[in-house]
């Protein structure tokens, strides 16, 4: 029985450090110990990069939303990496060049996202390079508020704020989306975030890391220049906006797919590489922590159930997950239960966690990405 307890315990007290106790921790430190970026108008020359599978239906309207940005022309040029597109994204690409000299169309072999960034990137010159999605939308002053960071010379990479329209289905993903971004600014404000995201961000060249092609930029870039002693931050006030999953089994779908490739990080050792003690702390309270949930609670389910009826404490935290279970089953049949649509959008995210590792280890991270259902 000590070695349950003590498993028990373990689960419990890493539970409650990653989702209540870490954030809590960052806040203060950003409070207390601040380490600011020297933020300067600036206008580096910058190269704008989008990689595109088959996105006919978005293309027109992201070429759109980049040239109505806030910045001067000539300082800017426009490149859609097509990823052997088979569709009209290549027609709609080459169109839109005819009339705007800063666009161009940069055709791929299917090699996936990342090789098709790495490509972008040898064939372009701008002393900062920024990258978006081709579902994304940013708004006139994005990159003005981007480039601004990279005044400050301590600074790699930075990544916006990227805000989600209003799901028209069952995603609560907003809701965790905001309680993210709070912990994120709090991380930029400690010295250097954990991860991005690939709505919105920018890299200074000389600081481009060329990874393989299943080594995403969200997560592997900030972690790779943490180890080298740079710092990736975060700016609230550079804003792009996509749409959410519609429904909370698309999102599960989604994230399923992307913490297959966060367990490839993790389980390789990389991210503990370096970076500083602070930073480490980060990772593993943010990240290590975050990803190993669903380990945590089948550990803590298993044990509070071995340990019933052998200490209040035990019985308590039996029943407090009974009933968050109940809840959640409430919000899978979309009864309209105080928290239920909540608490079924977490246990979902929490299985997610061990489906994305169980694919990981039977099928590694798939070179070629796979579009979101319903974000387009």
């Amino acid at each position: 029985m000590v070695v349950v307890a003590a498993l028990f315990w373990v689960a419990l007290c890493a539970l409650v450090w990653t989702h209540v106790g870490y954030p809590l921790f960052a806040a203060v430190v950003a409070r207390i110990w601040p380490r600011p970026v020297a933020k300067r108008d600036i206008e580096p020359s910058v190269s704008v990069v989008v990689a595109a599978h088959n996105e006919e239906m978005w293309i027109a309207q992201r070429l759109e939303n980049l040239r109505a940005l806030d910045y001067p022309a000539e300082r800017l040029d426009i490149v859609i990496a097509s990823d052997a597109s088979n569709d009209r994204t290549d027609e709609l690409v080459e169109s839109a060049t005819a009339g705007d000299p800063r666009i161009r169309l940069l055709r791929c072999p299917r090699g996936g996202k990342v090789a098709a960034q790495n490509r972008a990137v040898r064939e372009t010159k701008g002393a900062v390079i920024a990258f978006s999605d081709a579902n994304a939308r940013w708004e006139p002053d994005a990159l003005h508020k981007l480039v601004r960071n990279f005044a400050d010379p301590d600074v790699a990479y930075v990544c916006g704020r990227l805000r989600l329209d209003r799901a028209s289905g069952t995603n609560r993903e907003g809701v965790y989306w905001r309680f993210e971004l709070w912990v994120r600014q709090n991380e930029s404000a400690m010295g250097s975030i954990t991860a991005g995201n690939g709505g919105i961000y920018a890299v200074r060249r000389s600081d481009y890391v060329e990874n393989g092609p299943t080594v995403g930029h969200d997560l592997g870039l900030p972690y790779q220049l943490a180890q080298r002693g740079r710092r990736s931050v975060y700016d609230p006030d550079a804003v792009a906006w996509e749409k959410p999953s519609h429904d909370l089994e698309d999102e599960y779908q989604r994230k399923v797919r992307m913490l297959a490739q966060c367990w490839r990080h993790v389980l390789s050792g990389a991210m503990l590489r370096g970076g500083g003690a602070l930073y480490v702390v980060q990772i593993v309270s943010h990240r290590l922590l975050r990803y190993g949930s669903g380990l945590l609670h089948l550990v803590l389910l298993g044990t509070s159930v071995a340990l019933a009826g052998h200490g209040l404490v035990y019985d308590v935290a039996l029943g407090g997950q009974g009933v968050w279970l109940l809840l959640a089953l409430a919000g899978r049949l979309r009864l309209r239960v105080p928290g239920a649509a909540l608490a079924y959008y977490y246990l979902l995210v929490t299985l997610a966690t061990l489906a994305g590792l169980v694919r990981y280890l039977r099928v590694g991270v798939p070179v070629i990405w796979e579009k979101a259902e319903g974000t387009r």
